[in-house]
């Protein structure tokens, strides 16, 4: 594909996966505007931190998905559309489910909307692991059953739902995209790994996590945007699901003995309960079974979970100012 001659427009531009998915297009040539929630304060979130030049080649809007004129607003004369803006954290979407669901479902809809009416050559939805619950098998394909085990993920299987919709209703060139857990530099500390790295670094600062048992699959952040452009590239994938994720399981406790060892550090980890989530909500494991996209998009992870790890663990302690470690961020 010749991204140079290519509009984009991205949602959830300002977020982790999103500033780093606007980077690398910026890279590629392409023209990319960026869609950003709107605050008062012109705040471009997590685009803020891309360097100057490339900052200034992109076209930031400021909006909500919940506003559908907005969103047509912001996809017109694009080619295609990166679909990654909702509402991500888990623990928030116990105590706002109704925004939650506003957002991920109705700015679901509005961006489909949008994208059939100016034609999109292509919109890549974004999914997530959490829509399939606790493993009923691994590893866990895309026939895996969904199952809603938070509000959060509920509204997720909703938006899958409503892309998937779309493709069959209407034929639009929808494609859904389901990474499994995305870590890398940038994530803000509502994520376990840069909890844990943060909480390590700095000297009088207690390791406090929740439950340290479940497992998950975690691909460095730049192998997840790999993905996203070969989605794009690809086409075969109108109307087809897509797991990412690196075909490996890790517990959050080995996580944190992991990154205490890289960093030398002897700290104890203690739980808080606070951190925990209702029991029948807690997703025990997740392992990605990734041979679709080796098959369908010649993809797999190039990035170690070592490697990942110490070029996380690099960017944080230059970055340490961004955190609060003994806050707990939902």
């Amino acid at each position: 594909m010749r991204w140079q001659s290519k509009v984009i427009l991205i949602t959830g531009a300002g977020g982790f996966i999103g500033s780093h998915l606007t980077e690398h297009l910026v890279e590629l040539g392409a023209h990319v505007r960026a869609f950003v929630k709107y605050n008062s304060r012109n705040d471009w979130g997590l685009l803020e931190l891309l360097p100057r030049e490339k900052l200034e080649a992109i076209e930031v809007i400021l909006g909500d998905l919940r506003d559908g004129e907005a969103v047509h607003h912001a996809a017109e004369k694009t080619d295609i559309i990166f679909h990654l803006g909702s509402i991500i954290s888990i623990p928030y979407s116990y105590i706002h489910p109704r925004e939650a669901v506003e957002t991920n479902v109705m700015g679901a809809l509005n961006v489909m909307t949008a994208a059939r009416e100016i034609c999109s050559e292509i919109v890549v939805h974004t999914s997530t692991s959490e829509v399939y619950g606790t493993a009923c098998y691994v590893p866990m394909d895309e026939k895996h059953p969904l199952q809603g085990q938070s509000p959060y993920s509920a509204s997720k299987i909703g938006a899958d739902m409503i892309a998937e919709s779309f493709y069959r209703s209407f034929g639009l060139p929808v494609a859904t995209i389901r990474p499994f857990n995305t870590f890398g530099p940038r994530q803000s500390a509502r994520a376990v790994i840069p909890t844990i790295i943060a909480q390590a670094l700095i000297p009088r600062c207690q390791i406090t996590l929740g439950s340290l048992h479940p497992t998950r699959d975690y691909t460095y952040v730049d192998d997840v945007v790999s993905a996203f452009i070969k989605v794009a590239e690809s086409h075969k994938m109108a109307g087809e699901t897509v797991n990412i994720g690196s075909n490996f399981e890790i517990s959050i406790g080995d996580i944190a003995s992991k990154v205490l060892s890289i960093l030398g550090v002897d700290k104890e980890v203690s739980q808080d309960e606070k951190r925990f989530r209702p029991a029948g909500s807690e997703v025990e494991r997740l392992w990605c079974d990734n041979s679709k996209a080796k098959r369908l998009l010649k993809w797999q992870p190039n990035t170690s979970f070592e490697s990942g790890l110490r070029k996380t663990i690099k960017w944080i302690s230059g970055n340490l100012d961004r955190y609060k470690p003994n806050i707990y961020s939902i």
